[in-house]
């Protein structure tokens, strides 16, 4: 299809959409006209070129799933390779040399914990959300297949997000999302969570932490027995409004979760592949979890793809002739070749480029730029781990006095930053910085002076 670049096209390229579309977490009422459509025909490194040739910096790494750029060559390579070979085979009785592979190697990187027996399984979905369920159901089964049929309710924490579908909405903690769906959804224990949010005087981040690790020992000493798993995001709370929290948390929650005989299930979707730090975040609390649930940069962002990572005992408790007692969960592309293959492109590139190192220089550089930001008067809060920056915007500093909702700030601050050529997709009003790694230090400082632009705009016209 053609797409000369041109505003009369551009438009009709929207009415076209809007035609037969249905957007995703979109109130399509606000299109066209309080929400812009952007019509793309091509992505280039860290840029978005729109099909009327304008330019955006894709500074939100389009929704967090783009590590290296868009239309990274290597990627793209290893896709084309693997499609004139094979597109797709069934998962169950037969196997292929990407899906296996693939197993392997993440197998290899993921996380360790000294004296713990290391995670040997790989369990293939189609995206964040499946890989939740997949762990939630291997945990409550794997208690069940061993004769623990207490172990029915699952903790999450309090600001916590781990997909759209009912078992993954059922753990989440946005009432945004989850409170129009709550009379079909299962009810878990919310644990509160660790980030600095109320942070008591004199609190810094790491007692923030013990203090909600004192929460969650005392509501496992109290519920432990009937416990399936808990369900954290290691270091960051993204859909929750980008709260982050100390790694002496996911060391106390571990030990805590070994005590009860509870499973801990790391929903590495948004934090894995280099954005905290670190390969996963998880490692710099030096923990290790029963399930780890990856997606989004498991391909660089180039295809649908997840993946459970359980240990051998949680594999062995489905060992058995009966077919009930097996884990029967499906998905029709599960281990799809070509996804395979553009997700061993991804670590092949973490190899060949050192690629964590690298994002620690540009995450420093994130942070001197984002440092002005503080005095902002109405900016609450600039808050950092590895290369995810967020800015809070609030009516008054003093008090952390939000804007009344229907102000809507985030959103004209989002106005205001595509209109000079930059995506930056709030969470309410919560302004956030998370590149694809190729970004430039040029970009980055065109990053900065809009986030300032944008949010000085939206308080004016607000």
């Amino acid at each position: 299809m053609s797409s000369p670049h041109s505003p009369e096209s551009a438009e009709g390229w929207r009415r076209r959409d809007l035609d037969v579309l249905w957007h995703p977490c979109t109130q399509m009422r606000e299109h066209p006209d309080t929400l812009p459509l952007v019509p793309i025909e091509r992505g280039e490194g860290a840029w978005l070129v729109g099909v009327d040739g304008r330019r955006y910096l894709d500074a939100v790494s389009s929704w967090w799933t783009n590590l290296f750029g868009h239309a990274e060559p290597r990627i793209a390579a290893a896709i084309a390779r693997q499609a004139t070979s094979l597109e797709h085979v069934i998962l169950a009785g037969f196997s292929h040399a990407p899906a296996v592979e693939l197993a392997e190697r993440l197998l290899a990187v993921a996380p360790r914990e000294a004296g713990r027996a290391p995670l040997t399984k790989v369990f293939y979905a189609d995206n964040g959300s499946a890989a939740v369920e997949v762990a939630l159901k291997m945990s409550f089964h794997s208690h069940r297949n061993r004769g623990d049929e207490r172990r029915t309710r699952f903790v999450a924490l309090t600001g916590g997000y781990h997909g759209e579908t009912l078992g993954a909405l059922a753990v989440g903690d946005v009432p945004l999302y989850r409170r129009v769906y709550a009379p079909l959804l299962l009810q878990p224990l919310f644990a509160p969570s660790p980030d600095a949010w109320d942070a008591h005087p004199g609190e810094d981040a790491e007692a923030c932490a013990h203090r909600a690790a004192d929460a969650l020992a005392a509501l496992l000493e109290e519920h432990g027995d009937t416990v399936s798993a808990l369900i954290l995001e290691p270091l960051l709370q993204c859909a929750g409004g980008m709260r982050m929290h100390h790694p002496a948390y996911l060391a106390r929650a571990r030990a805590l979760c070994d005590a009860h005989g509870v499973h801990l299930i790391a929903d590495e979707i948004a934090t894995g592949f280099g954005r905290t730090g670190t390969l996963f975040a998880c490692e710099q609390a030096r923990i290790q979890p029963d399930f780890l649930c990856l997606s989004k940069g498991l391909t660089g962002g180039f295809m649908p793809l997840s993946a459970v990572l359980a240990t051998q005992a949680t594999y062995d408790a489905f060992l058995d002739d009966s077919r009930e007692r097996a884990f029967l969960h499906s998905h029709s592309y599960s281990g799809n070749p070509i996804a395979c293959a553009a997700a061993l492109a991804t670590l092949g590139i973490f190899e060949q480029d050192d690629v964590v190192a690298r994002n620690r220089g540009t995450a420093a550089r994130m942070a001197e730029l984002a440092a002005p930001l503080r005095a902002h008067p109405h900016v609450a809060e600039v808050r950092q781990v590895g290369m995810v920056v967020a800015m809070e915007l609030v009516a008054a500093r003093g008090g952390r006095k939000p804007f009344p909702a229907q102000r809507r700030i985030g959103l004209h601050a989002y106005r205001a930053a595509l209109a000079r050529g930059v995506v930056l997709r709030p969470l309410g009003d919560i302004l956030y910085w998370m590149p694809p790694y190729c970004v430039g230090e040029e970009e980055l400082a065109l990053l900065a002076e809009t986030t300032r632009a944008a949010i000085d705009e939206a308080v004016a016209c607000a």
